[in-house]
């Protein structure tokens, strides 16, 4: 296992996926090239692709990785969370969840028994408020910390975007999110299949945190929720498997509180690779930030180059991930509390309100 530094605490990934395709081994690519000070990535727990996933698709470029990781950096890969060895003495143990969401419920409570003290569960962190709603529970009883990696909460976009309408009255904000699939039925039936938890439990699930952290957006506290039919679209498509899933490829809706806010979301699986937040003024555009912004371009170009046929948009948000798992380790390792990251209470708000929602859009769109 890597030397832990005095200030540092282990990590433990849960859930690393597919070379360049998964979400947990882009997070374990930016704790090797050591991005967060305060963690040190000493374990990688695969259950998939060291088990039966380890002959099928992905799974030869998955024994490479393992055996340059463990050579290279001298990591522990284990087939499930019971392997693990019991935390030593003086030790910290963070848990990096970012398996299936299906699977998390399970992670985390076999986590909570390997001795981690805080958990960084990916969102959307479990498939129903009633899981969240428990795992919440179970961590409290063993005053375990879940924090959510809900990056978009920490993002220059966002923040750039709530000051500029802080600043100027009647101002409306539209969060819009888009991503690189190609409008094709085999295209999005491939991503319906694998995000089988449906757009707003998956991709729009930042933007609703985002609603829920800062716009007092709740099931119970929305005065009206209207989609845009001109610009949403809910389609059944097929699915490798040959099973039928009905999705939105693309919705946006405006959310009005019944404290008087209003704010609006636009998701589009076939958008391209950049994401802002506008702003309007009296239905006319005033402000618009995006990500990647000019600043952050540079090092888009320059992590493409590192990590060719990678998910494009692990670059974009590459800062942002860094700060949450930043913001996460410290707190397990020194006790600081971190600032902006969401909590697994505002996941569970945002849940709630994709449950209600999706039902909400279905029915206004049929």
């Amino acid at each position: 296992m890597p030397s832990v530094g005095e200030k540092q605490c282990e990590v433990v990934l849960v859930g690393c996926g597919a070379p360049k395709r998964g979400m947990g081994w882009y997070h374990g690519e930016q704790l090797l090239k050591a991005k967060c000070s305060s963690a040190k990535l000493c374990y990688v727990v695969e259950p998939w692709f060291l088990g039966g996933g380890a002959s099928g698709p992905g799974g030869p470029e998955f024994a490479e990785y393992r055996k340059a990781t463990e050579e290279k950096f001298g990591v522990v890969f284990c087939s499930s969370i019971a392997e693990l060895p019991a935390v030593t003495a003086g030790a910290k143990r963070l848990a990096l969840i970012s398996g299936r969401t299906a699977d998390n419920p399970k992670f985390l409570v076999e986590c909570i028994k390997s001795g981690c003290s805080t958990i960084y569960l990916e969102k959307p962190g479990a498939p129903s408020v009633a899981e969240l709603q428990t795992m919440k529970e179970q961590a409290k009883e063993a005053n375990v910390k879940v924090l959510m990696g809900y990056n978009k909460n920490v993002c220059k976009f966002v923040r750039k975007a709530r000051e500029f309408a802080a600043e100027n009255a009647g101002s409306h904000i539209t969060f819009v999110s888009n991503n690189t699939y190609e409008n094709t039925p085999e295209s999005l039936g491939e991503c319906f299949e694998r995000n089988a938890e449906g757009m707003l439990k998956n991709m729009a699930i930042h933007e609703l945190a985002l609603l829920a952290s800062f716009f007092d957006v709740t099931v119970e506290n929305i005065a009206e929720g209207t989609a845009d039919k001109a610009f949403s679209s809910c389609q059944t498509l097929k699915g490798p498997s040959g099973k039928e899933w009905t999705d939105f490829d693309k919705i946006k809706f405006t959310i009005k509180t019944k404290s008087g806010k209003e704010v609006s979301v636009q998701a589009d699986r076939c958008g391209g690779d950049t994401s802002y937040a506008k702003v309007e003024i009296g239905g006319e555009e005033k402000f618009r930030h995006s990500m990647p912004d000019e600043e952050d371009k540079a090092n888009v170009d320059k992590l493409a180059e590192e990590y060719p046929g990678a998910m494009p948009y692990f670059f974009s948000q590459d800062p942002d991930y860094i700060t949450v798992k930043e913001g996460a380790a410290n707190y397990c390792a020194n006790g600081v509390e971190p600032e902006g990251i969401a909590t697994i209470d505002v996941a569970i708000e945002a849940l709630r309100l994709a449950e209600h929602l999706t039902s909400t859009f279905k029915e206004q769109l049929s």
